[in-house]
């Protein structure tokens, strides 16, 4: 009788071991061009995201998670780029060909998803690529399983330039006659949400954890979504970015003049037809939403969602009428911050951090979470460490730069921001003036801020290996 019980226990024990060592399975969702402050859970009382929401309060928000910016004028390539091989900015340019990340990296088993198979996991793969000049061989070369890969953009016809105040809109959003997101006869963000229940219903049936990798195309333009969602806003209710900029002054120096995402409307901008690029991004935001609550509900059906850590976040963000602007080429926070939210095992919820982290700390938090080996290249740090002691939260600086147009360092309370053509320098104290419209750098009472900023901003500059310290030049586009 007592080998019996004896038995019993260990059988429990093993139960009790197994379930203990059990991996998380990993839903990782990004989205594109997804401001930060475009979510009811930060802030918005007017755009409608439910499901994302509802993702935030039962896990865990992160409120300042940057992109560090871009070497090429389309600025989702890099910040991807950084996201599977876990390099920083100027590093990752030095390795973006398709030749060499497949040398560096898919050779020597080091981009993301080849982390996770060394960690026990089987990888999906279904969306938006645009690594490497968008090569589809490196998606199936380093994940398991692909369904659909898309291009960085759906091209769609008479989206640029538009509303014009007083003519007809040629445009609309919600008809299939002009291609774009309706391109082969389904909105792609529906499709990606198919190809991740499909997903799901397969790993279901198997034993190795899972790391699903759903990459939308939207909220990028073109702002394209059915009626139902395009009808949950009224023109009205849509407000415009204040202080409202008919142009923003320094965009030349910037690099932005005839920028595509600034052809998205008008210039002059018009509060009219910022109204309505709005109100289409906002549709958009919902529709994804949407999308991504199918997704989630698949995950209860087959009932993985008590095991499986869901990260959602962004590739950057993107100004939409922010400062006079409509893309994401700038140093502003709209354009500079995206969502970041975690949520699943081990994860609380309902909590919030301000600490300042880049985006692509999802991936190196996923592997964290995974047990996966992080290797020493890897420049992002995991969330988990602070989510599970607050006390580690630091106020370290954050480093943007875009082109060798633009440079900016920002700390928990300033902001510095330098457009080297023209040596142009906006600060700004973020507690005082989050909107960042009152520019500091010629008031004699910040001097010493303004000075101490600049040893920053050449500090991070040094350390990150900024081409216009090296003087090594940019990377071909």
């Amino acid at each position: 009788m007592k080998a019996h019980l004896s038995l019993i226990l260990v059988w429990l024990l093993s139960l009790t071991t197994n379930h203990a060592a059990q991996k998380p399975n990993i839903l990782f969702i990004l989205t594109d061009d997804h401001a930060y402050n475009t979510l009811g859970s930060y802030g918005n009382n007017v755009v409608k995201t439910p499901v994302m929401d509802t993702l935030a309060q039962q896990g865990t928000r992160f409120t300042h998670a940057y992109n560090s910016g871009a070497w090429r004028s389309g600025m989702c390539l890099p910040s991807r780029t950084m996201m599977m091989t876990g390099l920083q900015l100027w590093d990752a340019a030095d390795t973006a060909s398709s030749k060499d990340l497949r040398e560096n990296f898919i050779s020597k088993q080091l981009f993301f998803p080849q982390l996770m198979n060394q960690a026990g996991y089987e990888t999906y793969f279904s969306g938006k690529w645009h690594i490497g000049n968008n090569d589809s061989s490196l998606v199936h070369d380093s994940f398991d399983n692909v369904i659909n890969i898309r291009p960085n953009m759906p091209s769609a016809k008479g989206s640029y330039n538009r509303p014009k105040p007083g003519k007809p809109d040629p445009w609309d959003p919600t008809d299939p006659k002009f291609g774009g997101f309706y391109k082969g006869g389904k909105h792609w963000s529906e499709v990606l949400a198919d190809d991740g229940i499909t997903f799901i219903k397969q790993a279901s049936k198997k034993k190795r954890p899972f790391m699903i990798y759903l990459c939308f195309n939207a909220p990028h333009d073109p702002r394209q979504s059915p009626q139902q969602y395009q009808d949950l806003y009224k023109l009205e209710d849509i407000q415009v970015p204040q202080p409202f900029y008919p142009q923003n002054p320094h965009l030349e120096t910037m690099g932005l003049k005839g920028m595509r995402d600034e052809k998205t409307a008008p210039m002059p901008r018009s509060e009219y037809a910022l109204r309505v690029n709005r109100k289409e991004y906002y549709a958009l935001i919902s529709h994804t939403d949407a999308q991504i609550g199918r997704v989630l509900n698949a995950l209860d059906a087959h009932g993985l969602a008590s095991n499986t850590l869901v990260v959602l976040t962004s590739d950057h963000g993107l100004a939409c009428g922010h400062h006079g602007l409509m893309g994401k080429q700038n140093m502003y926070e709209h354009s500079l911050r995206a969502p970041w939210i975690i949520k699943g095992p081990n994860i609380p919820s309902g909590k919030t951090f301000d600490t300042p982290i880049y985006l692509q700390s999802a991936m190196t938090t996923i592997l964290d979470a995974a047990g996966a080996p992080i290797p020493k290249h890897v420049a992002f740090e995991s969330v988990l460490p602070i989510i599970n002691n607050p006390k580690l939260q630091k106020d370290k600086p954050i480093y943007g730069a875009f082109l060798n147009k633009q440079r900016m360092v920002k700390t928990k309370n300033f902001k510095l921001i330098w457009y080297p053509k023209d040596d142009i320098e906006l600060l700004f104290d973020l507690q005082k003036d989050p909107k960042e419209i009152t520019n500091l750098s010629q008031n004699p009472q910040y001097a010493s801020q303004l000075d101490a900023m600049r040893q920053l901003l050449n500090q991070q500059m040094q350390s990150m290996k900024d081409p216009l310290v090296t003087n090594k030049p940019l990377p071909n586009k």
